[in-house]
């Protein structure tokens, strides 16, 4: 994995504002960032994990922010009720900020609701939008105020601490979709997703595909270098549509590129 396109990813990711989330958010595009940053990333972290560990080396690399502490486990009788990601600070007027962050990617299925915020789901349907805004209002930020938390903030003050959501997310939509979106939505849509009967009925006599491992997920598929032909990704897709996972494609065709999700549902 080249580890600069994996930090310009994360840098190029659109965040979700408070239009949406109805909270705070910290955008990435504050932190006043030297140019052509690199760093050694591990290789065995799951994409969640990893997303942190390049925004916490983004904000230590800043020159306006600085990380204090990260991944706090709260525990309480032995037992971990909880971890805040980050409490960062702003170097020049020395505001503290708990940070919560969400590395996320969505599909967007109209026959849920008519509420466009209740139809942003996982690309296996196992989780969504908005029962993640949900967990973090009812379960993540108020951690912050949990009793067992000030011990393990070096005598910070939790009244000085302000709170924010750094939502990263990578949007698609039906295949030839024509609806529209709210604009916050729209230019988060990074592709599109269909079926595998459909992905199949499509012309690939000239295109290339890559199926990118989850740790690449949100990289952009022109620093790829490895490509196939259909035939290449058709067993693998087959043998993912039984298992229900609903895995990432990119696609080359001359000098354009297209990411999707081929979905079993």
């Amino acid at each position: 994995m080249n580890t600069k396109h994996r930090i310009a990813s994360i840098l190029n990711t659109n965040s979700l504002d408070y239009s949406i989330t109805e909270l705070p958010s910290f955008d990435l595009s504050v932190l006043k960032l030297p140019p052509n940053l690199d760093y050694t990333l591990p290789t065995n972290l799951r994409l969640g994990h990893l997303a942190e560990r390049v925004v916490s080396e983004l904000i230590n690399s800043s020159s306006n922010y600085s990380v204090l502490h990260e991944n706090i486990q709260i525990v309480e009788d032995k037992q971990t009720v909880g971890e805040l990601d980050l409490i960062i600070q702003n170097k020049n007027d020395q505001q503290i900020t708990h940070v919560e962050l969400a590395y996320k990617f969505y599909l967007y299925d109209p026959s849920i609701s008519s509420e466009q915020l209740h139809n942003w789901i996982g690309p296996n349907r196992n989780d969504s939008l908005k029962e993640k805004l949900e967990k973090l209002k009812r379960k993540q930020l108020p951690l912050l105020y949990h009793p067992y938390t000030q011990a393990m903030l070096d005598g910070i003050d939790i009244d000085r601490i302000t709170q924010a959501l750094c939502f990263l997310v990578s949007l698609y939509v039906p295949y030839e979709y024509k609806g529209s979106f709210d604009p916050i939505y729209q230019k988060a849509v990074k592709g599109y997703y269909l079926n595998l009967e459909s992905f199949k009925d499509l012309d690939h006599a000239t295109k290339h595909y890559y199926i990118p491992p989850k740790n690449e997920w949100g990289m952009e598929p022109s620093g790829n270098e490895n490509w196939t032909d259909f035939k290449g990704i058709a067993d693998y897709l087959d043998t993912c549509m039984e298992e229900k996972q609903a895995p990432l494609c990119w696609q080359k065709y001359g000098d354009s590129y297209v990411e999707f999700f081929v979905v079993w549902w």
